[in-house]
């Protein structure tokens, strides 16, 4: 008597649970593109209350400088900007940085008084604040920089822009290699505007 096979249906087990081939790959294509298209939504251009600055999308090219000083008062909030005040000695700006998620993937420690250096996008905020939307952050003097901005300006969590072989408006980390094959860091696309 010849035993019988189950080739063409593999059964998977999670945990206590089986799940057949077919299934598995209709809840993943079902549930997988909501959770991305909500975790995206929740990083969408919105005005800061308070400054009016325009987050993420308010970086300004043509207003990026370097600022040196000493790092305060670090805010992860679920939504909106991780932020911290930077004391110059002359000024005091608050810095904007990236999503929650995105600064816990830098593995980004920012103890009070650190030595920090923060080059991004100036401005002036509604409430006569300084802010700096930040493009690389370096801690201390000799610190590994963190890069949450291109050169151009645009996020690097949202991952490379439209073209080369990338997604547009994918999702990446610099330590995971700009989350694609586009032309973020560890990329194989030419440099796009």
């Amino acid at each position: 008597m010849a035993a019988a096979r189950t080739e063409s249906l593999a059964i998977l087990k999670i945990g206590r649970t089986r799940l057949s081939v077919p299934m598995f790959l209709f809840l993943l294509t079902a549930f997988l593109p909501p959770a991305l298209e909500t975790a995206q939504a929740q990083e969408s251009d919105t005005v800061l209350e308070g400054s009016g600055i325009h987050y993420p999308g308010g970086f300004d090219p043509n207003t990026v400088g370097e600022v040196r000083g000493n790092a305060y008062g670090l805010s992860v909030p679920e939504r909106g900007p991780v932020r911290f005040q930077l004391e110059t000695g002359r000024e005091t700006y608050t810095v904007l940085a990236s999503p929650k998620w995105f600064w816990k993937d830098l593995h980004a420690e920012l103890p009070d008084g650190a030595e920090i250096r923060v080059r991004g996008s100036k401005t002036l905020g509604q409430d006569s604040n300084l802010y700096i939307i930040a493009q690389r952050i370096r801690i201390g003097s000799s610190g590994r920089p963190m890069d949450l901005r291109g050169g151009d300006g645009s996020p690097l969590w949202r991952g490379p822009k439209a073209g080369g072989m990338g997604t547009p408006g994918g999702f990446g980390s610099p330590m995971r290699g700009g989350g694609g094959m586009g032309s973020g860091p560890g990329g194989m696309g030419g440099r796009h505007r």
